[in-house]
């Protein structure tokens, strides 16, 4: 099977390498190449553009970074749909709008030609892993076709729906995290305010009802003054202004969510963008 894989970034590279590794003949476009350079030397096949990458493959993969980016790559003249050939299918892995996602199949639908949104969850260390959980929205028949491709890149892959419902459990998940990181920073404010040690707090604690990947993941990354991004404050932001939106339309007041994007966006005003979600924590030290 060809695989065309375009977003070559903290995620997409090693997804690419556990796709290889499962034997998939694959190829990658990034727009700035030097980031593609490394998996290119591991056997990745180098494409000039997302067209030239779409073009008679089986299978076109995208994880880019904001939703413009998406309708860039997916639709014009030189976009993947117009691109990709008759029978394969499109499987946009971005965090993007479930809207986009329903404009996507259907345009790719017009050009015989299957769509999916299968954004993903766990971060770099889940990319690295190929533990990622995968939520993926269209057609389920198409979504039974391309599960070994999903299992070269997760492990906890889930059909939620129709088109678009991938983006929305996607958003779903990202409303939890907003209330996770916030309670994982506040519980490290507060041991450093009355005088704990962190570290035997977090021991104490993360084994109780507490527990959770972001008490294990991104605590003891905080702890260490690590804050290289598993995943940017930024897109964070982005994530975040799609599900307030999804939300207010849809009549559902999400109160945690809305304070947390107003903490995030403070970051961003600072410079923080480009540090990963763990950056948090700098709100709290203001």
């Amino acid at each position: 099977m060809k695989i065309g894989f375009i977003g070559i970034g903290v995620m997409g590279q090693s997804m690419v390498r556990n796709l290889m590794k499962k034997g998939y003949d694959v190829s990658v476009y990034n727009r700035t190449k030097a980031k593609a350079d490394a998996v290119v030397q591991e056997g990745a096949h180098w494409c000039g553009s997302a067209a030239d990458c779409a073009a008679d493959k089986d299978v076109v993969i995208t994880i880019v970074g904001y939703p413009k980016d998406v309708e860039e790559v997916y639709f014009g003249s030189t976009g993947v749909i117009e691109n990709a050939r008759e029978g394969a299918v499109l499987i946009d892995m971005t965090t993007t709008s479930p809207k986009l996602s329903k404009r996507i199949y259907e345009a790719a639908a017009k050009r015989g030609i299957a769509a999916l949104d299968a954004p993903v969850s766990g971060g770099d260390v889940g990319a690295e892993k190929g533990t990622l959980s995968i939520m993926v929205g269209g057609d389920e028949d198409v979504f039974k076709t391309c599960l070994p491709v999903f299992e070269a890149m997760g492990t906890n892959i889930i059909y939620e729906g129709g088109p678009g419902a991938g983006q929305h459990t996607k958003m779903a998940n990202q409303i939890a995290i907003a209330g996770a990181v916030s309670g994982v920073c506040e519980a490290l404010a507060y041991a450093k305010a009355v005088g704990l040690d962190e570290q035997t707090m977090l021991d104490s604690i993360s084994a109780g009802a507490a527990g959770s990947f972001q008490m294990s993941n991104t605590a003891p990354r905080i702890l260490k003054d690590d804050f290289a991004p598993g995943f940017f404050v930024k897109h964070y932001i982005k994530d975040m202004k799609i599900a307030r939106e999804e939300a207010e339309e849809a009549s559902a007041h999400l109160e945690v969510l809305g304070k947390v994007l107003e903490m995030y966006e403070s970051l961003e005003k600072e410079g923080y963008g480009d540090l990963g979600t763990q950056a948090l924590i700098k709100y709290y030290e203001q």
